[in-house]
């Protein structure tokens, strides 16, 4: 299949009509597969491309030449300097050029060999089979081509482009590392000690000599590294000191640099010193695909950068959540009392959220109103250190995530898994039962004060039934609007971890801090306690806030939009519940019990399982989790539940290893 290209291409270079781009082009749509995923059929048609050119040394001839002539005649440097790096056009201005490319491609400049190789390799999906094919095919296919053997003019010349880039690649290195931004995190990168300025200065002197030992490129990969250490000991510190996109985009820009300028020294050591360069080539090859099929993509980009500051967010989520886990017995019978105080307020709350909908506000203002009322309750509950019981999983979710690594078939690593799975179950569900137990009776007094001081009920028998109907999951979309507040729940996590992001980053507390008409106002030593409670609590308290505010608008949006939507969270259930049974003077059916038992059971159920999936999800993610053994996860988890079920609903009592 291949023969008829080659013949063809021969007769035109006899004819002198060259067209080395159709050639190449030609060739890889003969190696892509009908499916993008079958990497056996592409990897046989380059391994028979490879037995052809053995076979026909003419063949070999003709294809290294053209290759040879593209680097030569086409501006290469931006290819190898450009192609797969991230821009610093900034992270919205460069979502808004992907997207606008992604709408209108660009137009292809014929003197850019970047743009010749997306007409080469011109398919979204290319990058599948390419990148998917093992390395040895590919370096059978660049020892069979052997560049080395080409015309020795145009080899030199593409060895000088190969400098170029490198020099290129330099001094963008050296500007990335003297971004202010980046400085803010490491001082000593203004001095001339820095890395970033020393590798600069080195690669002038490898680029300035006439003949390169194997030392000197040596030296070059050892000043590259402790630019790349030191860029991922400033990411390290970013867990604690708090990041932002710009920062996160700048950072992995710099690793890409790094990485590009190890492959172009890795290919101009072997081209120099006649070694063997099929590995680097391959490695480059794949990276440059990659990056020709996702220069449009969104979702990478984003992923990319996000990456970072989820990893910070879902950081501080794991320290709180560690005190959302009881360890202990102790720890446990105080997370219930906490839990208790909680179901106080929210029996408030529910007889507030009532009132207000008994005016039959617009929608809009009702759930301003529905907001204020979610988010300062859950505020206060925050203030006095209750705790609501399904807004663990956000939190509980990271660290948990934490203990995997790519080692986790360790049986040590699946055991310590199951005992925080265990110490998470059992604490999630005191804390529900914890909720549940106070809210209802509390509910249950509030109507009965009411029916002392005014003579009738809390609400009306006809309200009972629309609450006790609206929260039966046998008749309602119940189960599907507690999925919704456990997306909310699942924000809410994500919203305090953005934030306490936000104050570490910016340095919020040290900033309010040295106000001085503050200091004025408040004293020093007050001022210090209320920075010292924002530096620990902010993200907190935003997360409790915009928690409410989720929920509060979200019954607004579904009737301004006109959809079924709205929240169903289950310690406001239980209060409605803890309402409704009063109003109807307790003459109620088995069914109205059993239903309003299944539709707490139902919804607390649902709110954790929706917010702890997402949270877990996102904590794998940000720390590229790729946990690989789950058959051994879950036969230890099941014989864990065989064998101590009892450690999954109450943990063991405190010995004296505990602290």
């Amino acid at each position: 299949m291949f023969q008829p290209i080659f013949d063809h291409q021969a007769a035109r270079e006899a004819a002198g009509d060259i067209d080395d781009i159709q050639f190449i082009r030609a060739l890889f749509d003969n190696i892509r597969p009908k499916d993008s995923s079958d990497i056996e059929s592409a990897s046989n048609a380059l391994q028979a491309l490879c037995f052809l050119l053995q076979q026909h040394p003419q063949f070999a001839l003709l294809l290294r030449n053209s290759v040879l002539r593209l680097l030569n005649e086409k501006s290469v440097i931006s290819l190898y300097s450009d192609h797969g790096i991230q821009s610093d056009l900034g992270f919205f201005t460069e979502t808004y050029r992907r997207l606008s490319h992604k709408i209108l491609p660009d137009v292809p400049d014929p003197k850019y060999l970047k743009d010749i190789f997306g007409q080469i390799f011109h398919q979204n999906d290319d990058a599948d089979w390419v990148t998917g094919m093992p390395d040895q095919v590919w370096r059978d296919f660049m020892q069979t081509l052997d560049i080395s053997r080409g015309d020795w003019q145009l080899q030199q010349n593409s060895i000088q482009e190969l400098k170029d880039a490198l020099q290129v690649l330099s001094f963008r290195l050296s500007a990335s590392g003297l971004d202010p931004e980046l400085i803010l995190q490491h001082e000593d990168l203004e001095s001339n000690s820095s890395p970033f300025i020393t590798q600069n200065i080195e690669i002038q002197k490898f680029l300035a000599l006439g003949s390169i030992q194997a030392e000197d490129v040596q030296h070059l990969y050892s000043v590259l590294k402790r630019c790349e250490q030191l860029t991922y000991e400033i990411r390290k510190a970013n867990a604690k000191t708090g990041t932002s996109i710009s920062l996160t985009a700048l950072m992995q820009r710099i690793l890409q640099q790094i990485q590009r300028m190890q492959l172009v020294v890795d290919i101009l050591h072997g081209l120099i010193l006649k070694h063997d360069v099929s590995q680097a080539i391959t490695s480059l090859l794949k990276q440059l695909v990659d990056a020709e099929c996702k220069k449009n993509n969104l979702s990478d980009y984003w992923r990319q950068n996000t990456e970072l500051l989820a990893l910070r967010v879902t950081e501080n989520a794991s320290h709180t959540g560690e005190h959302y886990i009881a360890q202990h017995r102790g720890e446990y019978f105080k997370l219930m009392g906490s839990a208790m105080g909680a179901g106080l307020i929210i029996a408030f709350m529910a007889m507030f959220k009532i009132m207000i909908a008994s005016y039959h506000l617009p929608p809009l203002t009702e759930a301003i109103l529905f907001s204020l009322n979610y988010g300062l309750g859950f505020v206060i509950i925050h203030l006095l250190h209750f705790t609501v019981a399904t807004k663990q999983p956000a939190m509980t979710a990271a660290t948990i995530a934490s203990t995997i690594d790519d080692h986790g078939h360790d049986s040590k690593n699946i055991h310590n898994l199951i005992n925080i799975v265990a110490q998470t179950t059992s604490s999630q569900t005191i804390a529900i039962l914890g909720n549940v137990v106070v809210v209802i009776p509390v509910a249950i007094l509030i109507d009965w004060l009411f029916m002392q001081s005014t003579g009738h009920h809390f609400i009306g028998s006809e309200k009972a039934h629309s609450l006790l109907d609206n929260n039966n999951p046998l008749i309602s979309l119940t189960a599907l609007y507690a999925a919704v507040a456990g997306v909310c729940l699942f924000l809410s996590g994500l919203i305090a971890g953005y934030h306490d992001n936000l104050a570490a980053y910016n340095r919020i507390p040290e900033r309010l801090q040295h106000l001085g008409w503050l200091q004025s106002l408040l004293g020093k030593e007050r001022l210090g306690r209320i920075t010292d409670y924002i530096r620990h609590n902010l993200g907190a308290l935003a997360g409790n806030f915009y928690f409410g505010c989720l929920l509060g608008f979200a019954s607004g949006l579904g009737v301004m939009l006109g959809l079924p939507l709205d929240i169903r969270h289950v310690t406001f259930v239980a209060a409605f519940a803890g309402y409704s049974f009063p109003a109807l003077d307790f003459q109620v059916s088995q069914y109205i019990v059993g239903t309003t038992i299944l539709g707490i059971a139902l919804v607390g159920t649902i709110n954790l399982i929706t917010s702890f999936g997402l949270a877990i999800y996102v904590a794998m993610k940000s720390r590229k989790v790729r946990y690989r053994h789950w058959k051994a996860f879950w036969l230890e988890l099941l014989s864990a539940l065989y064998r101590q079920p009892g450690k999954f609903l109450l943990p063991p009592k405190k010995t004296n290893t505990d602290h």
